[in-house]
């Protein structure tokens, strides 16, 4: 889940006096030895274990410095990355995984069997898809030094997937003895298994991070194919400069300081547009992002189902993407499918509420049970999503609701949103390819579980059981488009757009990947 941005209202002088207030210069100073990139990432990385959070940067993080054995390619189709080979028996019970030659962690020793079986027993209770597998595992053994065997109490069509799947937390491959020494507590050590070598001693936080390239990582031989195939490194290094203010870091951009911003704001694109030497890189399908109001069903208004049904009515997405600033070439206009559009799982199934009508939500609500209760709505200050809120608060106001309107930072906002009361619903966005699968959607996976938000319907979890053992696309695609329908009776949350935040890079950049995941293999300046 991405932590929100500030929005085109932001105070460009926040991140710049953030910074002196530091210790650091507030002036950027250019730093572009050859073969270095510098960086501004979504945010800073703070939470390095890459297991225990599903926070976008500590992914983003994770890929640079850590390897999978299995890796999504652009089509949704999931490969082998660490992995040689790999054989099944003829019931799907029996799984066997060899391992490619030369792979080594960034200390020197070798990646064997065992680090693999001790980080997927570390990661599977971490994760959802890693529980509903650790549920059907009976055992996971080291067979040698480069062969382990995964034996399954029942058939498990995904688990392919699951080892693959770019859903935070990922199953990177960590050192055995770093998973034990951790304990129950975080990873501390950072020893990765991929491309990048993180530098502790060059960390200076509230600054930068430094990651050099491993010139011992030996790439896969394949054409590198958004996370999976070979990843050739051909720069030195990327630093990673924590920049939080989107004008401060546009300006570097234009003026060469930093050769990539991964989001710009929106009022910085005109003048990006114009700027010598910058390019944008805009985003479709599974690249963009969906944005969502997270309903509380456990107390206040939304706890009676009715009450829920008639905000399906008052979500203008057009009117909040002209609100935020998205220009219409990086959004995807009134899109209804849970499973992202221009995706593989797209489907209107179950949307015909959804259709923006204030007057005939008013009168919905006057025919609820609603009696004026206050709806607490937590926005997340100086944000896209802050906006989007306000739009939204707007139009409840002209059907009906009385809304308090609570301005917040997104830290409280995560604090607040884990007490069943005191909220009613809170904005955020989200990474398309968190949200292409009901296997992986935050609100509609997490149904009937201890989840923000406590949505229920007793039909999902057994629907979403049967999608996960389902053997063709056109199965699944049928699937999901049941679960869209019940999630639409259910209203665990309601979309508010589908966009893209274009990254902005300097055109000495060669073959940058085209991909809402910040990704330097095969770049080279």
């Amino acid at each position: 889940m991405l932590t929100p941005l500030p929005g085109r209202r932001a105070l460009f002088r926040a991140g710049a006096a953030g910074l002196a207030a530091a210790g650091f210069p507030a002036v950027i100073r250019p730093a572009q030895a050859a073969g270095t990139l510098n960086l501004v990432l979504e945010s800073e990385v703070v939470i390095l274990d890459p297991y225990a959070t599903t926070a976008a940067i500590t992914r983003t993080f994770g890929y640079l410095v850590w390897d999978t054995l299995f890796s999504m390619a652009e089509n949704g189709e999931i490969r082998p990355q660490m992995v040689r080979s790999h054989t099944t028996s003829p019931d799907g019970l029996n799984w066997s995984f060899t391992l490619r030659e030369g792979l080594r962690f960034h200390d020197g020793a070798p990646v064997t069997a065992a680090d693999c079986v001790a980080s997927l027993n570390r990661w599977m209770p971490r994760d959802p898809l890693g529980r509903m597998l650790q549920t059907v595992t009976a055992s996971i053994e080291a067979k040698g030094a480069d062969s382990f065997t995964l034996t399954l109490k029942e058939p498990f069509p995904l688990l392919l997937d699951v080892l693959g799947k770019p859903n935070a937390p990922v199953p990177f491959i960590l050192p055995e003895r770093v998973v034990k020494s951790a304990g129950n507590g975080r990873i501390t050590e950072i020893i990765g298994s991929g491309p990048f070598i993180f530098r502790p001693a060059q960390w200076r936080a509230g600054d930068r991070m430094v990651l050099d390239r491993n010139t011992n990582y030996v790439p896969r031989e394949e054409a590198p194919d958004f996370l999976a195939g070979g990843k050739r490194v051909k720069v030195d290094s990327l630093v990673l400069r924590v920049m939080p203010d989107e004008g401060t870091a546009a300006s570097a951009l234009s003026a060469g300081e930093v050769d990539y911003v991964q989001y710009l704001g929106f009022d910085q694109l005109p003048r990006l547009e114009r700027a010598r030497g910058v390019e944008l890189m805009g985003l479709t399908g599974i690249h963009m992002f969906q944005g969502n109001f997270r309903l509380n069903h456990a107390s206040g208004p939304f706890a009676d189902p009715e009450v829920r049904k008639v905000m399906l009515k008052l979500v203008d997405q057009k009117g909040i993407m002209q609100a935020v600033g998205i220009p219409e070439r990086f959004a995807r206009a009134d899109c209804a499918s849970f499973w992202m559009c221009d995706a593989p799982l797209e489907t209107t199934a179950g949307s015909e509420p959804a259709r923006f009508d204030v007057a005939a939500a008013r009168e919905a609500l006057r025919r609820t049970k609603y009696k004026g209760a206050p709806v607490v709505m937590l926005q997340v200050s100086g944000s896209i999503s802050q906006t989007a809120s306000q739009v939204l608060a707007q139009s409840m106001k002209e059907a009906g609701f009385t809304v308090d309107e609570q301005v917040m930072d997104w830290g409280t906002v995560l604090a607040r949103r884990g007490n069943k009361e005191g909220w009613s619903l809170f904005p955020v966005y989200s990474n398309g390819i968190d949200m292409v699968s009901p296997l992986n959607h935050f609100y509609i996976a997490s149904t009937c579980n201890d989840y923000p938000g406590w949505s229920c319907d007793n039909r999902i979890p057994s629907l979403i059981e049967k999608f996960a053992k389902a053997g063709s696309m056109e199965e699944k695609k049928q699937i999901a488009a049941e679960i869209q329908t019940i999630a639409y009776e259910l209203v665990p949350n309601l979309m508010w757009g589908q966009f893209s935040r274009p990254a902005g890079y300097r055109n000495r950049l060669k073959n940058l990947p085209r991909s809402s995941f910040p990704i330097f293999w095969e770049v080279s300046v």
